[in-house]
């Protein structure tokens, strides 16, 4: 930092620090590799520097309320694929973000955190296979997953394929887990959960527009012995 500048009730410094990390993946207000300034002054009075301390902590606030959602989705360790299969002829960023979109939505599904599912979605999100008694747009997966996570607490999802082309993304997912919590008026009793689902997404501006999926649900129905096997 430069030597202190005297103001007319204290000093102050004025310099610059180097961002090593993105900690705004979907903003630009702090980017890696950018130098961004900052400023520090000294109150003369006990009750400025006080005032000073909390218009700083205030503007830390508002720097990070804005990104807690994208930056928490960026920060867990999202599903990976175990087999990707991408166009080539996509452009590269194109291609990532469509496979980001894909990721973080299978993530929320294992951990439930609707973060996830916010920043995998589009603000119009439309299921076009809904299911009876399914909310339509964003309130549907968010209260299957709940149900899901109430019933099954330890549930997994994990992305067994991925296909990517055009504005399209085939996911063919996993899930396993225990049922020990309760679905319905149904009482788990530890029973293994084990099935899985096809999904087919529309990409927009890097979010899921559009859902056409299909899963095994007489296995997990059989599963959580609501179906004679």
């Amino acid at each position: 930092m430069p030597e202190p500048v005297v103001h007319a009730k204290g000093g102050g410094a004025f310099g610059y620090f180097h961002v090593t990390g993105d900690v705004t993946p979907d903003r630009n207000i702090l980017a890696r590799g950018g130098d961004s300034a900052i400023g520090l002054a000294t109150a003369a009075s006990f009750s400025d520097r006080v005032l000073a301390v909390i218009l700083l902590g205030t503007l830390a606030l508002i720097v990070l309320s804005g990104t807690f959602a994208s930056a928490f989705a960026a920060a867990t360790e999202l599903v990976q694929p175990h087999n990707l299969i991408v166009d080539g002829s996509l452009p590269k960023a194109q291609a990532d973000g469509q496979i980001l979109a894909a990721r973080r939505y299978a993530t929320f599904w294992s951990t439930g955190d609707e973060a996830l599912a916010r920043a995998a979605l589009a603000h119009d999100f439309t299921d076009r296979t809904l299911p009876a008694g399914r909310p339509q747009g964003l309130a549907g997966p968010l209260a299957a997953s709940k149900l899901m996570h109430a019933a099954i607490p330890d549930i997994r999802c994990e992305i067994e394929e991925m296909i990517v082309a055009g504005d399209r993304v085939v996911v063919h997912v996993h899930f396993r887990g225990h049922f020990t919590g309760r679905f319905e008026q149904t009482q788990g009793q530890g029973q293994a959960i084990d099935f899985v689902a096809t999904d087919i997404y529309r990409i927009a501006n890097g979010r899921i527009a559009d859902n056409w999926h299909i899963e095994d649900n007489l296995t997990l129905m059989q599963q959580l012995d609501l179906v004679a096997k």
